[in-house]
């Protein structure tokens, strides 16, 4: 009975106010790099219409509806990979509604199992870019300034081997000029969604030098 007052005490605190719930909501949000959560967007959006047209709920959603849609998804033609996050942002809005994810069920990971056996799970490899065409494509670049930062994007990003979000993210204080070339700082990227950093010394070259 001691216990009695002190949880009632507790139930009757006032609320946390709204700015301290939005900095926690903010934190959450950025638990996902922005393009992993605008493309769980489109899948959930996508999940959802399809639900309509089969007058199913998407949240919360059933084991079955999911293995259905994802079974779906592989008739018409999408990548194993593709399915795979369609899946993940499923669970992930059934997570941020504090739901049970339907995608723990067997039935889904079974019907995830044997699509990837399927219709293969490995992801298709865009065929990389040479020395020779990289050097085409910067000698193409037009006359002016805009034509001299295409110029020197393409060939930083071809001798850093750099991915197009890294390039995007840099700012001048990124950049450090020293005796053999260029110090990089890539501040994030894919695999350093924590923001830890990597440096990237880029020799300095010839007639194609960034």
């Amino acid at each position: 009975m001691t216990d009695l007052p002190a949880i009632m005490i507790e139930h009757q605190a006032p609320a946390l106010p709204v700015a301290d719930l939005e900095s926690a909501a903010t934190f959450a949000r950025n638990e996902k790099a922005p393009a992993t959560r605008a493309a769980y967007r489109s899948d959930f959006a996508m999940f959802r219409t399809w639900c309509g047209a089969k007058g199913v709920n998407a949240l919360p959603a059933s084991p079955e509806t999911v293995a259905a849609f994802l079974a779906h998804e592989a008739e018409r033609g999408s990548a194993a990979s593709t399915i795979t996050r369609r899946g993940a942002a499923i669970r992930y809005a059934h997570r941020l509604a504090e739901l049970e994810p339907p995608t723990n069920s067997e039935r889904v990971r079974a019907t995830l199992r044997g699509i990837r056996r399927t219709v293969g799970a490995a992801p298709a490899r865009k065929a990389p870019v040479l020395a020779e065409q990289a050097r085409a494509m910067a000698l193409a670049a037009p006359d002016g300034l805009k034509g001299l930062r295409d110029r020197a994007l393409l060939l930083l990003g071809f001798a850093g081997a750099f991915r197009r979000s890294e390039l995007g993210a840099l700012e001048v204080a990124d950049l450090e000029e020293t005796e053999d070339g260029l110090k990089i700082v890539i501040r994030r990227s894919k695999t350093d969604q924590e923001g830890h950093g990597e440096t990237i010394a880029i020799v300095r070259g010839g007639a194609a030098s960034p």
